[in-house]
């Protein structure tokens, strides 16, 4: 409540200096680049309090509606919280030391009262009841007020239904795109290691076997050496061919289910892993190879890049969509440029039209929020 109350008067009196600067302001802010940087900031800070997610990109109707409304939306609210917090300021430090003004310039009971301090009683009465009931105002009622501006905020700028449409399309439109770039770019990944690694394999035991062939008749004391080392090229090709497939859906599901490969991974993991894993039920192939492969990367990240000494994982189905968040002790600061395998997880996970969040303030700590369809 306490945090509610601060952010509360936070908001309203940056709303009410924001009112303000948005007159002079107006002339810029009526061309669409400032009108829509304006209105996402606002976006951005009403969601921010609110606690929900700032919700798609209006169109520039609704981004100049907001800068011309918040004068009128944003200017009562904050003066009203300003004239709340200083009141309170003037009964806790000027009432106290009314004697040392004037007779004629002595504070009075509230701004808009004129019952000037005069004596001790009047001064410490006076300020008491000031303080209480301003206090209680500030403490529930500017709050209340700053939610009601951040909900008016956030209904103006929403997106329409047509706007919302559309911008789903064009993100379906990119996530295709990007999922049949990826997989164009496995295939050729898949036969790339085939070629290189399990076809040589299986041109020389060719060849060793024709030449243990040929010296049936010839050198038989060689036959035998020639077919040990087919034998052992052969289980060199099968270990190759076994890690291609791996990669293309990972065994161990199949074996034990997303949950015991999740105790794999954590096993196998160089930094401890805590998991927390509720009741899944039944999840498409698809989507556990996904989380199989978000969670094993989230991990790999935190050993080689986090310096962390612990890691949470916690898995949750809710409905119809599945959720997972990785955790850790790191120094955080995690940098998606630079080859911390959060670009793939994006991408693997846009396929199955889900959600990526990633959370590493400096110092850390780091975490990773997945959301992932997965009706059946």
């Amino acid at each position: 409540m306490r945090n509610r109350a601060f952010s509360g008067s936070a908001y309203l009196l940056g709303t009410l200096a924001t009112s303000v600067a948005t007159v002079p302001a107006l002339p810029v802010l009526l061309a669409p680049p400032a009108a829509r940087g304006w209105a996402a900031w606002h976006r951005r800070r009403a969601a921010r309090l609110l606690g929900v997610p700032a919700d798609g990109q209006p169109s520039t109707r609704r981004n100049l509606a907001w800068a011309l409304a918040h004068v009128a939306a944003g200017f009562p609210p904050g003066l009203a919280a300003l004239m709340c917090l200083g009141n309170i300021l003037v009964a806790a430090v000027a009432l106290p030391f009314w004697w040392a003004f004037p007779a004629d310039t002595r504070p009075t009971l509230f701004s808009f009262l004129d019952v000037h301090i005069n004596n001790w009683a009047t001064a410490l009465i006076g300020s008491s009841v000031q303080i209480a009931l301003l206090g209680a105002a500030a403490w529930w009622g500017l709050p209340w007020l700053a939610r009601l501006h951040a909900r008016l905020c956030l209904a103006v700028l929403a997106p329409s239904a047509t706007e919302r449409l559309t911008e789903r399309v064009d993100t379906l439109t990119k996530t295709r795109v990007g999922v049949v770039d990826a997989h164009g770019t496995e295939l050729q990944r898949i036969e790339r290691d085939l070629h290189d690694g399990t076809q040589a394999r299986l041109v020389t035991i060719a060849m060793q076997l024709g030449i243990a062939r040929e010296s049936l008749t010839d050198d038989p004391d060689a036959v035998g050496p020639l077919i040990q080392q087919a034998h052992e090229t052969a289980e060199g090709a099968m270990t190759e061919l076994r890690a291609v497939l791996r990669t293309i859906y990972p065994p161990i599901l199949a074996d034990r289910g997303l949950d015991g490969a999740l105790a794999s991974l954590a096993a196998r993991s160089n930094v401890p892993v805590r998991i927390d894993l509720a009741d899944l039920g039944s999840l498409p192939a698809s989507v556990e190879a996904v989380a199989y492969y978000v969670i094993a990367e989230a991990l790999t990240n935190t050993a080689k890049h986090a310096a962390a000494t612990r890691a949470d994982l916690r898995v949750e189905r809710t409905g119809d969509v599945l959720g997972i968040e990785v955790t850790d002790d790191g120094k955080g600061g995690a940098d998606e440029g630079h080859g911390t395998g959060i670009t793939g997880i994006r991408r693997r996970v846009a396929a199955l039209d889900g959600t990526v969040r990633l959370d590493s303030p400096p110092g850390g700590p780091t975490t990773l929020t997945v959301r992932v369809p997965c009706a059946p």
